[in-house]
């Protein structure tokens, strides 16, 4: 498994565009995406999942991937995330 915490930097913070992206690309891996936020856990292959955490802009989540290609999913999902603008 591959973990690390991330700092949420898009400017309006993760709303539909930005959870869209981020399913849409988690969804083309097979490995599982889950996603971290205080005491709430997503996964990250819903939308709806990523939507009711309300991440909002400087929010601290950790991202877990864990599957055959996990390497290159989290190197993916990490690039839409360190986005300042989706």
């Amino acid at each position: 498994m591959m973990s690390g915490d991330m700092k949420i930097v898009v400017k309006q913070g993760i709303h539909a565009r930005p959870a869209s992206l981020f399913v849409q690309k988690a969804s083309s891996f097979q490995s599982k995406v889950t996603i971290r936020s205080e005491d709430k856990i997503a996964d990250g292959k819903s939308i709806l999942g990523i939507l009711l955490l309300a991440l909002p802009p400087g929010s601290t989540i950790r991202l877990e991937v864990e599957g055959t290609d996990e390497k290159e999913a989290f190197e993916s999902l990490q690039e839409i995330l360190k986005r300042e603008s989706i």
